[in-house]
């Protein structure tokens, strides 16, 4: 039965919007969407830098308006921001899709970049020089460009898409009378090398861009237009796709389905036509509700539901197909996979340090694995106050240590203690005397998980895709349980130092049936923070027919000997 009193400020809805402006204190935009999301019951995704905003956001209709009225009053700079409000159904928390894209759970992060535009360094990044970016067009002066080009037969035009190729599968701009160019990039980041490589193609033309919702085209748009003379010319869909299409709803020059970033996979127009295909058999299909992936790069690929479900079945998407992962398909056949140059592996770091200190601990051993692994370190996303010890018997206490020092993090901290809540680096002191050495506080390090869980999941999707995890002592706690959920696609665990976390998911159940190589001191060892018995304990959680143990005779460290190596050497071989 209908409630006749529902209206529509009562039904389920997303908002799409980002806002390049000057933020001058961090910590109080970030406390501000904290407090307001969780008074108005709204998730989703939102990134804060010094250079704007970047969010996607869900809940009841009038929730989300109260927002954009409380942020608008609260910071006048987002007065002209263009917010994408649209109905949706509503994310269910055991919504598989919605778990994969963050629509079960609020996640507020400050980064340097809002979207990652090159994952390279160069001179003048795009993201300073946003004044500078690609010309707006509304979607009916975008439209009426390409309506001119189709009827003029204009040849000086060319559409740029600047999504990934599992979006433009599904949909594109096209006509017979212009170009559309279609990088095929696995993620953004590609796309600065992209555009470096085939300049001559842009060079002297009208350039058109668009991607989703439009923060893409800015810092493209920006980086195109540094390249100078030729490069003058550049126009950008303003609200990208998901505008067009609100003007045009039968579609207008854009084909097939508007891929998004959250539980609703994609959005499409009234023409019921298909652009997309099974990567399989090729029939006509463009439904990623499967979250299939290339067994390879990680990739989403289109595989229909018949091919789906084929027992033993992978798959392996276009690019890696062309670099020259080979796919054969027969009766009893699987795919069979290429070997790789090297293995990606993601590395997490211990209680109270950072990924540029785990970074300069591990050189040696990293060096030593040069030839078959590349690891990439992330810092974790609790930050930690910092501490300094005074000086006993001194007639003047020591002063603070100066600024400038890089700060610590953890993956799991004492609810009781630990955390800097207030995030405003270099502040926040306390001496050392509380904090004397614990042998035995990993014990008390009991929460943070979930927030730990979410954040290193974002990170995956937006640095991946990785063949393996690492981590360390706690970050081996971490990695421990993250194999245990199963959720990100590791093929392999490196436990270093590791032990058996009172949190998250960890019990006494099933075993874990991830391949795992655990590397911890012996009972003879030295290692005074994790015991050589709480280690044994965590590697006796995964099955013994795929696990590796490596016990060393030296502390609380990874060991570089020989001896050691060349187990490990030999664990990783199995999967290149």
């Amino acid at each position: 039965m209908t409630n006749n009193n529902t209206t529509k400020d009562d039904e389920y809805g997303i908002l799409l919007y980002y806002n390049y402006t000057n933020i001058p204190n961090l910590t109080d935009l970030s406390t501000f969407y904290t407090t307001n999301c969780t008074s108005l019951s709204l998730l989703g995704r939102i990134r804060l830098s010094p250079h704007g905003v970047n969010a996607t956001i869900g809940g009841q209709l009038s929730s989300l308006k109260q927002h954009i009225t409380q942020l608008t009053q609260n910071y006048p700079s987002f007065t002209s921001t263009d917010f994408k409000l649209s109905t949706s159904t509503n994310p269910k928390n055991n919504n598989k899709i919605a778990q994969e894209t963050g629509f079960t759970s609020l996640s507020i992060r400050i980064v340097k970049q809002l979207v990652t535009f090159t994952s390279r360094p160069i001179p003048n990044p795009p993201e300073l020089s946003i004044s500078n970016a690609g010309q707006h067009l509304s979607a009916r002066e975008f439209h009426s460009v390409l309506e001119t080009a189709r009827d003029s037969g204009k040849q000086n035009l060319v559409l740029l898409d600047a999504r990934n190729l599992y979006e433009t599968r599904i949909g594109k701009f096209c006509s017979p009378n212009f170009e559309t160019l279609d990088p095929k990039i696995r993620q953004y980041s590609d796309l600065s090398n992209w555009v470096d490589d085939n300049s001559e193609k842009i060079r002297g033309k009208q350039i058109l861009m668009y991607c989703t919702g439009g923060i893409r085209c800015e810092v493209a748009s920006a980086y195109i237009k540094s390249k100078g003379e030729g490069f003058e010319n550049v126009f950008q869909l303003y609200g990208g796709i998901q505008r067009y299409m609100e003007e045009f709803p039968e579609g207008g020059f854009f084909k097939g389905k508007n891929f998004v970033f959250d539980h609703r996979v994609s959005v499409a127009s009234s023409d019921p036509r298909i652009l997309g295909s099974c990567l399989v058999c090729e029939i006509p299909f463009d439904d990623y509700s499967s979250r299939s992936r290339c067994n390879y790069c990680r990739m989403l690929v289109l595989v229909c539901h018949a091919c789906e479900g084929k027992n033993g079945k992978l798959f392996v998407c276009e690019l890696c197909q062309k670099h020259g992962k080979l796919v054969e398909h027969g009766k009893n056949s699987n795919v069979i996979i290429a070997p790789r140059k090297k293995l990606r592996i993601l590395c997490l770091h211990g209680f109270r340090q950072n990924a540029s200190s785990f970074k300069g601990r591990t050189a040696s051993f990293v060096k030593k694995l040069k030839n078959i692994a590349e690891f990439v370190y992330i810092d974790a996303p609790h930050q930690l106050r910092f501490i300094y010890q005074e000086k006993e018997n001194a007639d003047v206490a020591f002063a603070q240590p100066k600024s400038g020092c890089n700060r610590k993090y953890a993956w799991l901290i004492d609810p009781n203690d630990d955390v800097d809540e207030g995030g405003d680096t270099g502040t926040d002191w306390e001496t050392g005397g509380a904090h004397r050495f614990d042998c035995r506080q990993y014990e008390r390090q009991t929460g943070g998980f979930d927030e730990s869980y979410v954040y290193l999941r974002e990170k995956v999707a937006e640095e991946g895709p990785f063949d393996g995890v690492l981590g360390f002592s706690q970050g081996a706690a971490m990695a421990a349980c993250v194999a245990l959920k199963g959720e990100m696609g590791f093929r392999f665990v490196i436990l270093c130092s590791g032990y058996f976390g009172n949190f998250g998911e960890f019990g006494e159940g099933s075993l874990i049936k991830c391949p795992s190589l655990h590397i911890y001191g012996s009972d003879n060892g030295k290692d005074r923070q994790i015991g050589f018995d709480e280690s044994r304990r965590l590697a006796l959680m995964f099955e013994e027919g795929c696990s590796v143990m490596v016990e060393h005779d030296f502390g609380h460290i990874i060991p570089t000997k020989s001896l050691y190596i060349d187990t490990i050497k030999d664990f990783l071989q199995r999967f290149l």
